[in-house]
């Protein structure tokens, strides 16, 4: 009895039993790997039919395992597959219980593949269907975001620098500025899934295998470019999930700013916008609370999607060439990112297209702050051909005669102006109104309204090429 006392203390809670209980913890991995079943089990179905393609094994084996593997996918996306941690993972569970069903047959499928092989295979696969999904919402973000832009191509507002006015801008402009992040966003997915597209299968446990084995056979079934090139590398390789993670925190990133400025524009202070209902929530003791929780939460889900990159690259940092039990770790928070991005992208895609836009409001504040003082210095440099550092000198000047007029810049009389520059002529305030200032920005890229709308036009037809490419 005393000593069963001391073996308890000694492992403490759960972990009764002793070593073995904590080994069993720590080892297994069909907690979270499971969800790789379906990879498995395609990877297994296109092993097996190559291996009797090869004569490695037999046509009728591959049959009993092909039948089998459909049973067992059958039974996990039924709920009636029993998992098993002493069985520690996918791999394995899957295996077990195919011996149960079909016999020593099962015991073939095994044949010139390494555990090493196939988990690298699973994830690749997994990674690979997951960043195909998420560069399509990311394609519907853009797509309500274009929506936007062409309802408000000429809707005025602050541009910022500083969280201080600096120039008006349009709405629809703003919101292209999203289009232009999300759309690098959906690049980095599309370029890390063509690195990628290689098939690790066949590469064993690290060797490669004396089996005739066909890799491009395999590498096509399973929808790969090709296979992969070095043995070693196939079953050491995490590039693919650190990649995914990379892209994946830079696409939080972007979704975490445009979140702050929901924040922002749905205060009373700001009231540029408010959140539809679907994405805000009350508070317990404050009637008049409209919360943007929403957008909040994207805000900081950023942060698990950030440490999910750092974990996985200070896993592999320092592992030599082949594989190390550490890369068990590399799953969990690769699956974890993936789903909380995708959340984060559907959230932002409703909330977006709920977004209800307060023009009055932004237009008003468009024109604060002097926002039209670099109209100002432009035109002193066009009509009058002062040098740009004169013309500065007196729009700054300018700004406060008027701040001290408290008026704003368009308002100050035309004799007040030409005290600073006496060739100032009422020309000048063609250029002092906020919305010709938008008007007026017609370079590649500006804001006026003109430029929004083939910008519009431009994306569309880009979006609509990329869905017609096969």
């Amino acid at each position: 009895m005393s000593g069963k006392q001391s073996g308890n203390k000694m492992w403490g809670g759960r972990f009764a039993s002793g070593p073995d209980a904590i080994m069993e913890e720590i080892n297994a991995s069909i907690g979270f790997d499971k969800v790789l079943y379906t990879q498995d089990i395609a990877g297994s179905k296109a092993h097996a039919a190559m291996l009797a393609e090869t004569g490695i094994i037999s046509a009728k084996d591959a049959q009993e395992i092909t039948d089998g593997l459909d049973t067992i996918l059958s039974e996990i996306e039924s709920g009636g597959f029993k998992f098993s941690t002493a069985l520690e993972d996918i791999h394995m569970n899957i295996e077990a219980r195919l011996r149960e069903l079909i016999g020593p047959a099962a015991g073939r499928l095994h044949t010139a593949r390494s555990r090493n092989d196939q988990v690298a295979l699973d994830f690749r696969l997994w990674v690979k269907q997951q960043s195909q999904q998420i560069e399509a919402a990311l394609g519907r973000l853009i797509s309500v975001f274009l929506d936007r832009a062409e309802e408000h191509f000429d809707t005025l507002m602050p541009g910022f620098t500083h969280l201080q006015t600096a120039q008006p801008v349009t709405f629809g402009h703003h919101c292209l500025a999203y289009v232009e992040m999300i759309a690098r966003d959906r690049s980095r997915f599309h370029d890390a899934i063509i690195r990628m597209d290689e098939c690790p299968l066949g590469a064993a446990a690290l060797a490669g295998t004396g089996f005739p084995v066909d890799r491009h056979m395999t590498a096509n079934a399973l929808g790969f470019r090709e296979p992969t090139r070095n043995s070693l590398d196939s079953v050491s390789d995490r590039d693919f999930a650190l990649e995914f993670l990379a892209a994946a925190s830079i696409s939080a990133t972007h979704l975490s700013r445009l979140a702050e400025e929901i924040v922002i524009w749905s205060t009373p202070q700001f009231g540029f916008a408010q959140l539809s209902d679907k994405f805000s929530t009350g508070s317990s003791i404050m009637p008049q609370k409209k919360n943007p929780d929403a957008a909040e939460l994207v805000r900081a889900k950023t942060g698990r999607i950030n440490g999910a990159l750092l974990s996985l690259l200070t896993v592999m940092k320092g592992l030599p060439l082949t594989y190390s039990k550490d890369m068990q770790e590399d799953k969990e928070v690769v699956f974890d990112a993936a789903s909380t991005l995708e959340l984060c992208i559907a959230a932002m895609t409703g909330m977006i297209a709920d977004l209800a836009v307060n023009r009055e409001n932004m237009g008003k504040a468009a024109g604060s702050g002097y926002s039209t003082a670099t109209d100002l210095a432009d035109w002193l440099v066009r009509e009058l051909n002062l040098p740009f550092r004169d013309a500065h000198h007196i729009t700054g000047t300018a700004v406060a005669m008027a701040e001290k007029n408290g008026c704003e810049l368009a308002e100050l009389p035309l004799g007040d102006l030409q005290q600073l520059e006496p060739r100032i002529n009422a020309g000048v305030f063609n250029v002092l109104s906020v919305e010709n200032s938008v008007k007026s920005r017609t370079s590649f890229g500006g804001t006026a309204p003109e430029n929004v709308k083939k910008q519009i036009a431009y994306w569309r037809e880009k979006m609509a090429g990329e869905t017609d490419t096969p």
